[in-house]
């Protein structure tokens, strides 16, 4: 039995659904906003999960509660804790010896726009938690800096209050995507727009890209550092070579099978299918 945790049923979960009904391979949706956990008591679902869920905190604490009552998921808490965190997505990935661009954490506002001085405009301030290329800002000059941190610090969340500043990669209207399940690089694209954010959200273009082997090992090499699992990893065209941006636990895939042709949940039910097979046997 395989559970998809979801918030809404998109072209994605649209698609799994349709890959599980092929193979004949019994399956439910999990509502996240009806499921309940009861601590300390077995979870009532026999199978492995598989994560399909939007939000955040949700993702986490679900998958947390799945792993403590000893139920397989795709992915593991842990993996959710680190990619859905930029902080500790690119300090797991610095430590692993992967090229990242050049980024600095602070605390306050002051310490903030000191860091920002010393790197240089432009840079890019980016949330500690956040998808689909919302609440970035670039920032041009020390008028948007202090204006931009002063917003941030005002919004009152904790999260805000933590800045992490990032220099801005003069990318060439692109980056690649590729995703990554289990210990298989399945395929790249470029995401390729007029804007500097090229998420297909914010109305990227998606192309095929073909996987080289230099895209093969970062990916397995940043999969690898973060936990594994099924993976989307964000690669960035530095002039220094290619670097490691951001790696996504729960990806979306939709432009991804219309670029490539790529049968992507397909690849997923198989991985959901050994990681419950290997859970049985141990």
């Amino acid at each position: 039995m395989v559970g998809i945790l979801c918030s809404r049923v998109r072209v994605e979960e649209k698609a799994l659904f349709e890959a599980l009904r092929r193979r004949a391979i019994p399956f439910e949706r999990l509502d996240e906003d009806r499921i309940k956990f009861a601590i300390g008591s077995p979870f009532p679902h026999p199978g492995v999960v598989l994560d399909r869920s939007i939000h955040h905190g949700r993702s986490l604490y679900a998958l947390t509660l799945l792993n403590a009552a000893r139920v397989p998921t795709v992915n593991r808490a842990k993996v959710a804790r680190i990619c859905g965190d930029k902080i500790l997505t690119t300090a797991a990935l610095a430590r692993a010896g992967l090229p990242v661009p050049k980024t600095v954490v602070t605390f306050t506002r002051e310490s903030a726009l000191e860091a920002i001085e010393a790197m240089g405009y432009p840079v890019v301030l980016k949330p500690m938690v956040g998808s689909w290329g919302r609440l970035l800002a670039k920032i041009n000059d020390r008028d948007a800096a202090e204006a931009v941190l002063e917003h941030k610090e005002t919004l009152g969340s904790y999260q805000h209050g933590i800045f992490y500043i990032q220099e801005y990669v003069n990318k060439p209207q692109r980056d690649i995507r590729a995703i990554v399940v289990g210990e298989q690089t399945i395929g790249a694209i470029y995401r390729s727009s007029d804007h500097w954010i090229t998420n297909t959200a914010r109305n990227g273009r998606a192309s095929i890209c073909e996987v080289t082997p230099e895209i093969d090992q970062l990916c397995q090499k940043a999969a690898a550092a973060v936990g594994g699992g099924f993976l989307s990893v964000d690669l960035l065209e530095h002039e220094d070579g290619l670097m490691v941006n951001e790696l996504n636990y729960t990806p979306e895939f939709h432009g991804f099978m219309d670029a490539t042709g790529i049968p992507i949940a397909d690849h997923v039910i198989d991985y959901v299918q050994q990681v419950g097979e290997r859970q049985a046997v141990a």
